[in-house]
């Protein structure tokens, strides 16, 4: 099968969504997921809408049975899997949830893990897989050192649970050095969402554009880096 397959994770608005939108322009076939097949079809028609063709798909990312549902049904649906964008999170410090920290590393760390390892298969089926992992400036241990801002903003959860997916980043990438596969993490920027705040100076179509450029490397681009749109990011 030569059409390019992406899944996006959260993708029923926000980054994700956006993600898919661009990815779908460029004329890439988008599985868009969300916790409900509703909203993850009602995000997929408004994108079919505007000619992308586009596919709403279930997935719990914190759930294993919904996990292995989805790598089945990609595997006998198309064969393959060409991109996989990790984009799926949450800050639970925000809400002041009392497991905060369970919570939020079961969604930002742990779901990318499961998620990506069950579709690996499908990913080297592929001849030239990516995987873009969504993480953040603020699980940079450096920039934490050195940024005012980021002390300033930063939660112990969120920034934990980012800098354990940078490394994922760095694991896959050094196993998979001498496939086709390239592995990247990125940092959206501060963009209008809700978890970013109304007070973000990105809007999500600008926040997307880095996932969107490591999602469609070249050959001969980068794996296991950390990246602001041309910019590589301090670990």
């Amino acid at each position: 099968m030569n059409k390019t397959i992406a899944l996006i994770t959260g993708a029923s608005k926000g980054i994700g969504y956006e993600v898919a939108r661009q990815l779908g322009q460029q004329g890439i076939t988008v599985l868009l997921s969300a916790r409900t097949s509703a909203a993850a079809e009602e995000a997929a028609a408004q994108l079919r809408e505007q000619g992308i063709e586009a596919v709403g798909v279930e997935l719990e990312v914190t759930d294993s049975a919904h996990i292995a549902a989805l790598a089945k049904r990609i595997g006998e649906h198309y064969g393959k899997l060409d991109v996989l964008v990790n984009n799926a999170g949450i800050w639970a410090e925000t809400a002041g949830a009392e497991d905060a920290f369970e919570t939020t590393f079961t969604v930002n760390t742990f779901a990318p893990y499961h998620i990506t390892e069950a579709l690996l298969p499908l990913l080297l089926k592929s001849e030239a897989g990516r995987i873009v992992n969504q993480s953040s400036a603020l699980g940079s241990i450096q920039f934490q050192l050195s940024n005012e801002l980021a002390q300033r903003i930063a939660t112990p959860a969120y920034a934990a649970s980012k800098a354990a997916l940078n490394m994922l980043t760095v694991y896959w990438a050094n196993k998979y050095k001498d496939t086709p596969l390239k592995i990247n993490t990125v940092h959206p920027g501060l963009v209008k969402t809700r978890m970013g705040g109304n007070k973000a100076e990105l809007t999500p179509e600008e926040g997307a554009k880095t996932a969107v450029r490591y999602a469609t490397l070249p050959a001969d681009g980068p794996t296991g880096g950390f990246f602001y749109m041309e910019d590589r990011l301090p670990w």
